[in-house]
């Protein structure tokens, strides 16, 4: 059995929550679910500010207008990367900006820094995410919500229609 693009189809329904979010951190980060937990576990061990500042570079980036685009700027500037910012990450390359960069600022203009801080979460605290109690908690509280009786009902029911 094959899906549409010829692949073969271990099942019928694709990847979703916790199954999603263990194959890779981008599946996690385009789940909003997936971020709000992540968060919660990046919380826990003091490093919030680097997924924080991962959304804040990817909104960033869809910003139109120069003046929106100084102004977020300066945000994520103040927010994560001034030597006073309230949520400082921790990248390379940080002491030499300046916020003379603010006054022309472009659509990928963090992307150096926000690649930093997406590998270091990568390599570091997704890892850990995926042991963590917040992680295997949600995944066991999926696979009983799977294997409910109403669960099971919906599926048999979806089955006979399209086995008929």
């Amino acid at each position: 059995i094959n899906d549409g693009e010829g692949h073969p189809s271990s099942s019928h329904q694709p990847l979703k929550g916790t199954s999603k979010w263990a194959t890779s951190l981008e599946s996690l980060l385009e789940d909003p679910e997936g971020v709000k937990r992540f968060r919660e576990f990046l919380k826990k061990e003091f490093s919030e500010e680097n997924v924080l500042f991962w959304l804040a570079c990817e909104e960033f980036k869809k910003t139109q207008g120069k003046k929106q685009m100084q102004e977020k700027a300066k945000e994520i500037y103040m927010t994560f990367l001034s030597s006073k910012a309230s949520s400082q990450v921790n990248v390379e390359g940080q002491s030499r900006l300046s916020e003379t960069i603010l006054e022309t600022p472009h659509p990928l203009m963090f992307q150096k820094l926000q690649d930093q801080i997406f590998n270091l979460m990568k390599y570091d605290s997704y890892s850990r995410f995926l042991k963590s109690d917040i992680f295997l908690n949600h995944k066991k509280s999926e696979e009983q919500e799977e294997n409910s009786p109403e669960a099971q009902t919906a599926a048999k029911r979806a089955s006979r229609i399209y086995n008929t």
